[in-house]
């Protein structure tokens, strides 16, 4: 089988993608110093930017794309990754479409990870793909303020204005991490046990398998568990990528060999770090249903559930599955966005709406902002209470 990076040879349907220099590969982008995106900066007051790493697998193309649609604003920086399991045809066509999208063209500011990563999601390759797209976004630029990792099946339930007005009375040290040191269940199930994750070092994928025998827990750190979806503060970011204090290292080394690790890794962290624990917001701003017990499977969500994701203030939800009729009730009631295009905002101009960038402070937060902020001020209010206990 060929690597991506030597495939674009052999698919003459697709010879645009053959200039390696073109902005949708974001390795092509990466320079030794930051280099900012080419949408202007917005003068007046500052209005934070975020950056997303949207990620998928097999099959998600359509998802993906989708939810990079829901999620679009110029102000902000996205990079997309379809994981090794997903065809090349899929990552070919999702760079395609990029390189198609005159919105992205315009800005310059949605790249795909071309050479795809292996992601085993109870092992720490979803650990490893995730901090592969952080230390992509700090080289790329140093204008945005928090990182905001999903996947394919995520959606939002507020607009990118509501979620950058929310955000723009904020402390930019705030994170927004899950987190609990009652492990419970998990103490047996996944920090004891110790297992090997072959999507280190195999091209296809397989499930994690166990060894013998079992650990006993560390003594030198405490751990927590909790979502593996969050929202990181820039300087969370750094601190974790270029880990002036070892213990990013230490962590990810302890992590290789522990089941479900994207559950545990940053919560860990965060929460070993007083100076981070004081900043850090026991919640992950999205609205999942878990099968109880013991919360291990999110339910697929329908358009039963829209009222409760509309009732839990958050930004996201998930999982659902493609074009589920939710999604639409969500874009018609939330998001106010028409099948195929760009969630409406401030800095839509053109025609058709939203086929041109316009002003980038003008920014239009509807209702999803007031519901967003009543989370964030509730959850803030107890930041004290809640730190990582």
């Amino acid at each position: 089988m060929h690597k991506i990076t030597s495939f674009f040879f052999f698919l003459p349907s697709y010879p645009s993608i053959v200039n390696r220099n073109s902005p949708v590969f974001v390795e092509d982008k990466v320079s030794p110093t930051p280099t900012p995106t080419p949408a202007p900066a917005p003068s007046g007051p500052a209005i934070p930017r975020f950056a997303y790493f949207i990620s998928g697998s097999k099959g998600d193309l359509e998802k993906l794309w989708r939810t990079l649609f829901a999620l679009y604003h110029p102000i902000n920086h996205y990079v997309v990754h379809l994981d090794l399991e997903s065809p090349q045809e899929e990552r070919l066509e999702l760079a395609s479409r990029i390189q198609k999208e005159p919105v992205f063209n315009e800005v310059g500011n949605v790249f795909l990870i071309a050479k795809a990563n292996m992601v085993t999601y109870r092992g720490p390759t979803m650990i490893a793909n995730t901090l592969h797209a952080c230390a992509i976004l700090l080289k790329r630029s140093n204008d945005w303020d928090w990182f905001i990792n999903l996947s394919a099946s995520d959606y939002p339930l507020v607009t990118q204005d509501d979620l950058l007005f929310a955000f723009s009375s904020l402390d930019r040290n705030l994170n927004f991490i899950e987190h609990t040191s009652k492990l419970g269940w998990k103490l047996e199930k996944r920090a004891k046990p110790l297992i090997v994750d072959p999507g280190l070092y195999m091209s296809t994928k397989s499930d994690v398998f166990w060894v013998n025998p079992k650990r006993t827990l560390p003594t030198a750190f405490k751990l927590f568990t909790g979502s593996a979806w969050t929202v990181l503060s820039r300087g969370f970011v750094e601190y974790v990528v270029w880990g002036w204090d070892n213990l990013p290292r230490i962590l990810l080394m302890y992590y290789t060999n522990f089941v479900s690790s994207p559950e545990g890794y940053f919560q860990t962290l965060v929460c070993n770090v007083p100076e981070l624990a004081k900043n850090t917001v026991n919640h992950d701003l999205h609205y999942i249903s878990w099968d109880y017990p013991p919360k291990q499977h999110p339910h697929i969500l329908n358009i039963n559930d829209t009222d409760k994701m509309i009732a839990s203030n958050a930004a996201f939800a998930r999982k659902f599955n493609q074009d589920d009729p939710a999604l639409d009730e969500i874009d018609k009631k939330l998001l106010h966005r028409k099948k195929g295009r760009f969630t409406p905002g401030g800095w839509c101009s053109g025609k058709p709406s939203c086929s041109k960038v316009g002003d980038l402070r003008n920014i239009k937060p509807g209702p999803g902002s007031q519901r967003l902020l009543t989370l964030i001020f509730k959850m803030s209010y107890r930041l004290f209470d809640n730190q990582c206990k």
